[in-house]
């Protein structure tokens, strides 16, 4: 079944703030933002799709130019915004789906916010806990005008060269598993961009996101997960907990003792257990089988309740260590949660869950084309206020793509 984009007229009957001239309210009835690739024929179950999420656009005309720019982004060789303009059918009229990224009046936050309620509603079982995995990204730049580009760490280069000219955003994603894929699928919902020293860290991104997504979703309990970059107390949020790799320096201390019933205040950490391999010499391990990178695997694994004091204080967690059988390490990995109803089993799975980030985050990079331009104006890195840009990978909702196919 097909249908097309019909001519609606604003939410509240006014014209768009900030149209292009000659486009929006003087080009036709009061709201009415021009012909949105009339004639463009798409499956109804994906325009149904996206007229979910017009409550993230304050003008019914601004969410119908979103739903051809997202048809475009699917039909374009290249996601440049002009590209997808054309593949709609809006050629020659580009200016206005440039005006959409800079100008018009929408929050990048709504908008991901929607997308995760989509998520939640059509791949998660009723009352299924959401699994959100964060990830940082350097998108490289060229040029002397690209807003917020700097000099920094870039994880991805190929070589020994690992210092790169760009942007760096962090990105968080709901992990699910669907039928027809043998892996976890990361679904990109929120980002930040990083603004170098001075400003919020990658973590403290991170945790805003984190927090975003749990008062979007107050009945279900989020699971967060990140690589060893991401630890810290700003990631300790009510109604979620955090799971990462432990470095192998790191020291932690034994769950917090009870009130002694003498004078003076009360212990707030244990006593010193050591770093992950002094732990290791003495954990009692047990063999489990778990699933993990698409393949059931049987390994060891030793649980012990601790406190991880440098990054997270005194909140309460759990040590999981993981080595392979017949190892000659003290163990291969070290996992530290908050979650202190995990079994050891749940716990090196959902760890497992982040890589599929980095297999999304590599597809949407080479679909959206990023890192091809060289210079940018202030709005194309730097969000603005009322009306925020985005990047273009984010414009689609790209909920029928395949992990494997990055």
């Amino acid at each position: 079944m097909m249908c097309c984009f019909p001519s609606r007229p604003g939410r509240d009957g006014a014209p768009e703030d900030g149209c292009p001239a000659g486009e929006g309210a003087g080009a036709g009835p009061p709201g009415y933002a021009g012909d949105l690739g009339a004639g463009l024929a798409v499956p109804a179950t994906w325009r149904d799709l996206l007229e979910e999420l017009a409550p993230a656009f304050k003008r019914r005309s601004t969410h119908a130019l979103f739903m051809a720019l997202a048809c475009g982004m699917i039909l374009a060789s290249r996601r440049t915004v002009v590209a997808m303009a054309a593949a709609s059918g809006m050629a020659g009229r580009f200016r206005r789906a440039c005006w959409f990224f800079s100008h018009a009046v929408w929050d990048i936050d709504d908008l991901g916010v929607a997308v995760a309620r989509l998520i939640v509603k059509h791949l998660l079982a009723e009352g299924e806990p959401v699994t959100v995995a964060a990830d940082g990204t350097f998108f490289r730049r060229w040029g002397k005008k690209v807003a917020q580009a700097r000099w920094a760490y870039d994880g991805s280069a190929q070589g020994g060269k690992k210092i790169a000219f760009g942007n760096t955003w962090v990105i968080a994603a709901i992990v699910v598993r669907l039928p027809v894929c043998s892996s976890p699928v990361a679904l990109p919902v929120l980002f930040r961009l990083w603004r170098g020293k001075g400003s919020a860290s990658q973590v403290e991104l991170a945790a805003q996101m984190l927090t975003t997504l749990t008062a979007a979703f107050p009945g279900r309990v989020i699971h967060g997960v990140g690589d060893a970059a991401f630890h810290g107390q700003a990631l300790i949020c009510e109604g979620a907990t955090w799971t990462t790799r432990l470095p192998t320096n790191a020291v932690l201390c034994g769950p917090r003792p009870g009130r002694t019933g003498k004078r003076g205040r009360p212990r707030t950490k244990g006593a010193r257990l050591g770093a992950p391999a002094q732990i290791a010499r003495d954990a009692s391990w047990q063999t489990v089988t778990v699933r993990i990178y698409s393949k059931t695997r049987t390994v060891q694994a030793a649980m012990i309740e601790a406190q991880w004091h440098g990054s997270f204080k005194d909140t309460p967690g759990r040590l999981v260590l993981v080595r392979e059988p017949g190892s000659g390490q003290p163990y291969d990995l070290a996992l530290f949660t908050l979650d202190l109803a995990a079994t050891a089993t749940a716990v090196v799975e959902r760890y497992s869950w982040r890589w599929p980030i980095k297999l999304r985050r590599a597809g949407l990079r080479a679909r959206s084309s990023a890192g091809d331009a060289q210079g940018q104006p202030r709005g194309a890195g730097e969000p603005r206020q009322p009306g925020d840009l985005v990047p273009v990978k984010v414009a689609g909702v790209d909920l029928g793509q395949r992990s494997g196919d990055a």
